[in-house]
Formats: structure tokens, C-alpha cells, sequence
């Protein structure tokens, strides 16, 4: 691993970790979807987010959860970026954060995903 490449969220918490974490979490919060949203790991244009871990609203469509990301960001109106749930898969911009976490969540609990500009998909 290079001095740029950030170790990902599965590499720095252990999966007991994680998911006692999400218990905790849904103990507490319980209409809230754990997630964990981090840059592609080849991504050069795109800024890291501060955080990774979010608590979303289950009613969130995958479109409020891109304009929330967009704000944190900073991105100039022209730039683009897209989500990669699980490394793999694009979803619909109108599919709750629910749906898609119903369908894709990860082992530990936590629905994981990527964010890349657009090159990456070329």
C-alpha cells in the first residue's frame, strides 16, 4: 500500500468491531441506516470526506444522500460523482436508502460505499 492509499474502513475495524458498532447504533437510533461511504481507492480528482461513518434517514432517496455527499464535498456545479454500493453496484437515484440497504448491506451490518468521478467508469 502506498503513502497515498487510505486503509479503508473493513481495514482499520475488526468485523466484531463492526458489528457491535451497528448494534449499538441501531439500538439507539433504530430508524437510521448505518453507513459507511468512502472515495474510490483510485480516485484523484474527487476530495476525501472528513467522515465516513453516517447515520441516514431510512426515507433518504439515494438522490438526497448524493446532494448531502455533493455539499460536504465542496464540488463545483460541474463537477459529477457517482456512489458504488459494495464496490460493484449503481442504483437508482430514486431508491430509499432502506431499499438499497435491504438488498446490499455488508455482513457486519453496514452498507458500504464508494464514490468515484466519472473516468473512474470509462
Amino acid at each position: 500500500m502506498s503513502s497515498f492509499e487510505q486503509r479503508s474502513f473493513k481495514q482499520k475495524r475488526s468485523f466484531g468491531a463492526r458489528v457491535k458498532d451497528v448494534q449499538t447504533v441501531k439500538e439507539k437510533y433504530p430508524d437510521k441506516i448505518p453507513v459507511i461511504i468512502e472515495k474510490y481507492n483510485r480516485e484523484k480528482s474527487l476530495p476525501v470526506l472528513e467522515q465516513t461513518k453516517f447515520l441516514i434517514p431510512a426515507e433518504f432517496t439515494m438522490c438526497d444522500l448524493v446532494r448531502c455527499i455533493r455539499r460536504r464535498m465542496n464540488l463545483h456545479p460541474n463537477q459529477s460523482f457517482f456512489f458504488l454500493v459494495n464496490d460493484r453496484a449503481l442504483v437508482s437515484n430514486s431508491a430509499t436508502v432502506a431499499e438499497v440497504y435491504e438488498r446490499e448491506k455488508d455482513d457486519d451490518g453496514f452498507l458500504y460505499i464508494v464514490y468515484a468521478s466519472q473516468e473512474m467508469f470509462g
